[in-house]
């Protein structure tokens, strides 16, 4: 759409406590998630699943083992504050341990499993945590200065008589997540307990969870995509959370889903290009999807729709704010939008100073500085903190365009964005065009070097076939202008992802160009 110089790019739908009345002032979110244990013990929270079986928690038993192992945390003498450096994988242990610590007020602090010990090691020097909590064949640190316990001491506290929740202030500092951001460096990311109340304007905004739901997730617990919408989400609503054990491939997912009634999957992009490989089975009892951590290209959301018979939901968000653009059954997005603001949320497109663009431009997504899911700030680093706001305005880095109707379209991240002949390009853009090719089941587009004074759009493809050059090119003639295709096309068996499942752009940056290619 062309810039309206007369209508700013900024949406308004009110206050978080018009949608989720106010927060109480002495809070504790493990008992605000767990609020739904007391009266229903026996129902099911928790579902491993696989290909031989199930292992089910109720609510009862969750609560019960968060409580214990709480007081196992206090009887060591861990105070309100002290920190938890988690390194666990896919066992129940791990939400039993990161609710204990919020209910002691103690600060979790989970990590994925894949760090390896230098990373780790740079992690636990910023953190100085006071314990870790590792699990089998999971890197640690080098030479913690803290002690350290297994997933199998944690189970020694289950039955320990359980521990009052820790009431407080809800702004006050709750857990700590880790973020690459735009700069590649980690850092350390504070929430507050009020985070987790927060969570609920995704229900009415996203996810439209409900206590019967049964819903699926289909990442590892320590990411913090599945820890929010995997875990917490259906727990706060009294919904069933359904994860597959460690090492299950995406393509099984959808036989689990039918034997277990998931009435909500949650995914990334790529799981669900995954899942259409092959011939998806009816899934009767399926609402919709939900889908984040990267762009949902249009035509995936499509072919899910055609072969399901249900919706595919998007959302946008960051290891900063979690969600807060989306779209929801009561207001699905336009065509080719990630969503609109979430009830409860104020949001803008602005330029460097945190002034709203026209809608139809260019510009930073941002995010109202008074969010209350929005961080308490970077650890130990004001200055880093202080970068991101801008005029009551925190500012993501990444790009997008405000529609009139005040829904957004993803442009990429402000760093990730593309200069072809003076020309900004989006590669989410030019990603979806090459998805729509009907061999390729991943891509990413990069501005690549090809030359000391040359950068070129490199696109990095997966397929069955070497496509060749010319195929592309009047492949996306006719999807893409001409600046916006890519000059240099390449065929890979899989692109380089991160822990989290990420794309990682700077490993494909830094490939080398063959002779030739330039």
């Amino acid at each position: 759409m062309e810039p309206r110089p007369d209508l700013a790019s900024i949406h308004d739908t009110g206050p978080a406590t018009a949608v989720l009345g106010p927060c109480p002032p002495a809070f504790n979110a493990a008992a605000h998630v767990l609020a739904q244990a007391a009266g229903h013990p026996d129902k099911v929270a928790l579902v491993l699943v696989s290909a031989t079986g199930a292992e089910r928690w109720s609510y009862g038993r969750l609560a019960a083992a968060v409580g214990g192992v709480a007081t196992g945390l206090a009887a060591r003498g861990l105070q309100p504050g002290d920190r938890v450096l988690m390194r666990l994988g896919n066992t129940p242990a791990f939400p039993v341990l990161f609710l204990a610590c919020l209910t002691a007020g103690v600060i979790p602090v989970p990590t994925s499993a894949q760090l390896t010990v230098p990373e780790i090691s740079r992690i636990d020097s910023l953190l100085r945590p006071k314990l870790i909590v590792a699990g089998a064949g999971i890197a640690l640190p080098r030479d913690p200065v803290c002690p350290v316990l297994t997933d199998g001491d944690l189970t020694g506290w289950y039955d320990l008589s359980p521990l009052a929740p820790v009431l407080g202030p809800p702004d006050r500092p709750a857990y700590t997540v880790f973020t690459l951001g735009t700069t590649g460096t980690p850092r350390a990311v504070v929430h507050a307990h009020r985070a987790i109340w927060a969570r609920g304007l995704m229900r009415g905004g996203w996810t439209d969870l409900g206590a019967a739901d049964r819903l699926m997730h289909a990442g590892a617990f320590n990411w913090t995509y599945t820890l929010g919408t995997g875990l917490l989400d259906p727990w706060t609503a009294g919904a069933a959370a359904l994860i597959p054990v460690e090492g299950t491939a995406p393509e099984a997912l959808a036989l689990l889903m039918k034997r277990h009634d998931v009435t909500i999957l949650a995914a990334a992009p790529g799981v669900y290009r995954r899942l259409l490989r092959g011939a998806v089975p009816p899934l009767p009892r399926l609402r919709h999807g939900l889908s984040a951590g990267e762009t949902l290209a249009e035509a995936t959301r499509t072919a899910w729709e055609h072969a399901t018979g249900t919706p595919l939901f998007e959302a946008y968000g960051l290891s900063e704010c979690s969600t807060f653009i989306s779209g929801a059954p009561a207001r699905p997005a336009p065509p080719g939008a990630m969503g609109y603001p979430q009830p409860g949320r104020r949001v803008a497109v602005v330029d460097a100073d945190g002034t709203p663009v026209p809608r139809g431009a260019a510009g930073t997504i941002a995010v109202d500085a008074r969010d209350p899911g929005l961080m308490l700030g970077y650890l130990d680093a004001p200055e880093a903190t202080a970068e991101r706001f801008r005029a009551g305005w925190f500012l993501t880095g990444d790009m997008a365009r405000m529609q009139a109707d005040g829904s957004l379209t993803f442009l990429g991240r402000g760093d990730d964005m593309m200069n072809a002949g003076g020309y900004r390009v989006s590669p989410a853009e030019v990603e979806a065009a090459l998805l729509a090719h009907p061999d390729i089941s991943d891509a990413a587009a990069v501005e690549q070097r090809v030359k000391a004074d040359a950068c070129v759009i490199a696109a990095h493809y997966v397929a069955p076939r070497m496509i060749p050059d010319a195929e592309l090119l009047d492949f996306l003639a006719g999807r893409l202008a001409r600046y916006k295709q890519p000059r240099l096309f390449r065929r890979v068996d899989a692109l380089p992802r991160r822990a989290n499942g990420k794309l990682d752009r700077q490993a494909l940056r830094s490939r080398e160009v063959p002779d030739g290619d330039a």
